[in-house]
């Protein structure tokens, strides 16, 4: 992966954006997105930190310790970052300054493993350093692997992954290739995994790690509901014409499972009302048609398997960006307040082909949403459409598409666009809350 910078003003008011008067100004300012990885059986085991690097013209004197390496360090220790990663590691894009940066010190072993540049520069010194910190217990792997060369070769001791885009090595290679690494005892790691066939190939090769959206593509039927959809979209059909507690009742007593993920949601932390819920009017009036709403289809997404929420890759993917839709739209002015339910409804159902299967059009049109909503998502029309083209390009750490869509989302910037990313994605993460949190809740089965 690779660094950015940007000189372009950033959106005021962001935090981090200002120094603390009196202070030396910092011209650095780093800011993040993240990409999921998933294992061996299709669930997350961590994320992908990218970070951009963004240079900025500062006034007065600037801080005589400021440097590129050391803003990244701080910004990846911040919390708007950690609690985006809902307890999973970080594979982090790290630099050779912020490498030999002791601030580095400060990151814990376990929870991060630091990616190694091609490009880095293997010397003596760096071997050192690797050693010194290898003694510590810190993690490396090699990031975008596409031949053995020497660099490769005096690296690879030092590693415990390697990263390879298995498109970039001849076919007749990879298998030997993977095969030699596998007997070294690296894990492997397969990058822009982006269909299920390219997932299947690097599964069948022994890659241990997949990175892409390969689980966000239609699966041909493969994947298992956690709930029959039937009874979901009755459900939601249901909610949308304002039932009441009765009617809402008898829709739910038909599906058992139903019943089961409501109760354990009234139950939870969250919308404790001092004693246990033992009914089902009980739990609807606990926890209200509007959130039973956004459980439903949410629920959509939700693995078959008994899998946790923050393990669930496409369920943590839709609702992230549904929630970074609704917390964009109440900053756009062309959008307002107004439209955030339909904004949220916009991302939550812009991966609903990959649930249904068949073009995305006849998946919208199952589920009667309304022409501005399928117009947002099939075609991008409007400011929501511009919205899901923000967040899609944000989701792939394509900051120069993310630099484009803004300028058509005013006040929005990559900036802005980044910290909403990571409020949105600790909001999904967020599975046993208190009462004052505003996360998801847990709907394992």
């Amino acid at each position: 992966m690779s660094f950015s910078a940007a000189d372009r003003q950033r959106m005021s008011g962001v935090e981090g954006d200002q120094p603390t008067s009196g202070q030396p100004a910092d011209p650095y300012h780093v800011y993040f997105t993240r990409q999921p990885m998933l294992d061996r059986d299709g669930m997350l085991c961590a994320y992908e930190t990218l970070p951009r690097i963004v240079v900025n013209p500062v006034e007065g004197e600037p801080d005589p310790h400021a440097s590129a390496g050391a803003a990244l360090l701080k910004a990846f220790n911040a919390p708007a970052l950690r609690g985006s990663l809902s307890g999973h590691p970080a594979w982090l894009d790290i630099t050779r300054e912020a490498l030999f940066d002791d601030a580095l010190l400060r990151l814990a072993p376990d929870g991060v493993i630091f990616e190694l540049p091609v490009g880095i520069g293997v010397d003596a010194e760096l071997i050192a350093r690797l050693v010194v910190l290898h003694g510590k217990r810190y993690r490396f792997a090699l990031d975008n692997v596409t031949k053995a060369d020497e660099s490769f070769a005096r690296l690879l001791p030092y590693v415990d992954a390697v990263k390879i885009d298995t498109r970039d090595i001849a076919p007749a290679l990879l298998p030997k290739f993977a095969s030699v690494l596998k007997s070294a005892g690296k894990i492997l790691v397969a990058l822009d995994v982006e269909t299920p066939a390219e997932h299947d190939r690097a599964h069948a090769l022994g890659f241990d790690r997949f990175q892409g959206y390969y689980f966000a593509k239609p699966q041909g039927g493969a994947r298992k509901a956690s709930a029959p959809r039937h009874a979901l979209l009755n459900l939601l059909q249901l909610l949308a014409a304002e039932p009441t507690v009765m009617q809402l009742e008898a829709e739910l007593k038909l599906n058992p499972v139903l019943v089961m993920h409501l109760m354990r949601l009234a139950n939870s932390s969250s919308y404790a009302i001092g004693r246990r819920v033992t009914t089902l009017r009980e739990a609807i009036n606990a926890t209200g048609t509007n959130r039973i709403t956004r459980w439903t289809q949410l629920l959509l997404y939700a693995d078959g398997r008994k899998i946790s929420l923050e393990d669930d890759p496409l369920l943590q993917l839709a609702a992230a960006r549904a929630r970074f839709m609704e917390l964009a739209t109440a900053i756009v002015p062309e959008a307002g307040p107004s439209e955030e339910d339909a904004a949220f409804l916009v991302g939550v159902f812009s991966f609903v082909d990959a649930v249904f299967g068949g073009p995305l059009d006849g998946a919208l049109e199952v589920l009667r949403l309304s022409k501005p909503i399928r117009a947002a998502i099939s075609r991008r029309e409007g400011v929501l459409g511009r919205l899901l083209d923000v967040s899609e390009a944000l989701e792939r750490g394509d900051w120069a598409a993310v630099d484009m869509a803004c300028t058509m989302l005013a006040p929005l910037d990559a900036s802005a666009v980044a910290a909403l990313g990571l409020a949105a994605a600790e909001w999904a993460g967020m599975a046993d809350r208190n009462a004052e949190a505003q996360g998801l809740e847990r709907i394992e089965d």
